[in-house]
């Protein structure tokens, strides 16, 4: 796991659709379920909603609230 893709979590913003402009750990579970359902895209934004999405799945979104109080 890079420590480096925790932190884009909570500060990188979705760049389209219709969660645009939101933090990527803001995203709706049923919004990452669609992206695994139907492909995360290529490269880091992808990478990081499919490690967004194993963190919903997985009930370990509390994992990365420290990290929001640190931005």
């Amino acid at each position: 796991m890079n420590p480096a893709l925790l932190e884009l979590l909570v500060t990188r913003e979705m760049p389209f659709g219709k969660y645009e402009g939101r933090i990527i750990a803001d995203l709706q579970g049923h919004y990452l379920v669609w992206f695994a359902r139907e492909g995360f895209s290529a490269g880091q934004l992808g990478q990081l909603l499919a490690l967004m999405y194993e963190l919903d799945h997985n009930n370990l979104v509390g994992l990365i609230d420290p990290l929001r109080t640190t931005r």
